[in-house]
């Protein structure tokens, strides 16, 4: 079986959720006998970063992309290649259609991208798979804002090419559409009754957690040493909501003045990034926050980072899944998360881990006050949180529900073609 993925953005250099998700998807893929073509723009610098995907047996092919906005800034218009926008392409379309012996084709992207996936396998009558990474429909108003918010003010030249694709059919035309959020799956049924809904979480390598990879970590970043380290990963960015956690290093240092708040993950959002570092510095924060930077996939460092920890926190405005979760439970360590839909199908308040509010911050210091005194919980959660990982949400059994999604679609495409042609 060959299947092709395609991704809005592939820059390893920037790396994230999704990005993790599918590098895992097609690596899975492949030991279950199904080959994998990733479908990426074309990065504006060449990344140093080695590349995931090649590294895990997948094909990735680039083509030119580009947004159809006049008159945004520039640094607007990398804010919106890097986290959200309406992606064009012209060139994909030709390349989509040479490629050869594809048996499904797999879009990570909504949008114009999506809909030129969904254009070429209707024209090569394939399969056509929609998978939803970020949310569509389970997404709060103030994370739809900020996603928009880059393109006010410019014009959109590119909406009669979107008119063209039926882009707004997106959701219509797929033969199935995968969501690792049950939320997000209940809102596209009700939106779009008749088609197939998968609910597919993003699965995680367990065994690549097994290994101590602490003192990989303790020797990149030695101020981890000896102190209490609450883990905050993901990128930074207005919807990771790095800052509400910065806001409250204060009082967690009067509480617990060894404590160390560890942001790691790539700047995706430059002024933000920007604002970040600068209330870092003006509430003298340099010896409560570390910034780690960007650490790839796998890397001993950052599972290092996760053993190490005595909790990850998730302060999220959004997250339609929550894949370090799965990453926190299986390195062993208990998760202190705002309430998101993906973080509330997954931690069960007081039984697994803490969910707080964001416009609550006492319950979120409560939530880190009872894992620090009370550490034994801290291991008990953690010990049943790998559990739970490695029995439900392994790499290999997750790629082998996505591989039968695959056959059933090809099996009722062909036995379609059948009863046309009679």
């Amino acid at each position: 079986m060959r299947v092709a993925h395609l991704l809005r953005k592939y820059d390893p250099a920037e790396w994230g959720g999704t990005e993790t998700a599918i590098e895992r998807l097609t690596r899975g893929l492949a030991q279950h006998g199904v080959a994998s073509i990733a479908y990426a723009p074309r990065l504006l610098q060449m990344s140093t970063a080695v590349d995931p995907l090649l590294a895990a047996g997948c094909a990735v092919r680039r083509f030119h992309a580009f947004l159809s906005l006049w008159g945004i800034p520039a640094e607007r218009e990398r804010q919106m290649i890097a986290v959200g926008g309406n992606v064009m392409s012209f060139d994909l379309i030709g390349s989509l259609a040479r490629e050869p012996g594809l048996d499904v084709i797999h879009s990570h992207a909504l949008g114009r991208l999506g809909a030129i996936a969904r254009t070429v396998a209707r024209a090569r009558h394939l399969p056509y798979v929609l998978s939803i990474h970020g949310g569509a429909y389970d997404l709060p108003a103030a994370v739809r804002q900020e996603l928009q918010r880059p393109a006010a003010g410019g014009w959109d030249w590119g909406k009669p090419l979107g008119l063209l694709l039926r882009t707004r059919h997106l959701f219509k035309d797929a033969d199935a559409i995968v969501t690792c959020n049950p939320r997000e799956a209940e809102l596209i049924r009700e939106r779009h009754p008749g088609r197939h809904v998968f609910v597919q979480p993003h699965g995680v390598p367990v065994a690549l957690f097994a290994p101590d990879h602490r003192p990989a970590a303790r020797a990149a970043f030695p101020a981890i040493v000896d102190r209490p380290v609450l883990l905050v990963p993901g990128r930074i960015d207005p919807v990771k909501n790095q800052d509400w956690l910065v806001a409250q290093a204060a009082e967690l240092v009067q509480r617990h003045p060894r404590i160390l708040v560890v942001l790691v993950g790539a700047c995706t959002h430059r002024e933000y990034g920007d604002a970040l570092q600068a209330r870092i510095a003006r509430e003298g924060l340099h010896d409560g926050v570390l910034l780690a930077g960007k650490l790839p996939p796998g890397d001993p460092r950052l599972i290092g980072l996760f053993q190490e920890a005595r909790a990850v926190v998730l302060p999220s405005l959004s997250e339609t899944f929550g894949l370090v979760i799965l990453e926190a439970w299986a390195a062993g360590t208990p998760v202190i998360s705002s309430r998101t839909s993906g973080a509330t199908a997954l931690v069960k308040d007081g039984m697994n881990g803490f969910l707080f509010d964001l416009g609550r911050p006492a319950s979120f210091h409560a939530a880190v006050n009872r894992l620090l005194m009370q550490p034994e919980l801290a291991v008990e959660w953690g010990a049943a949180g790998r559990a739970t990982v490695a029995a439900e949400y392994d790499t290999m059994v997750l790629a082998e529900r996505m591989k039968r999604i695959y056959e059933t679609l090809i099996d009722e495409r062909h036995a379609h073609g059948h009863s046309a042609r009679r």
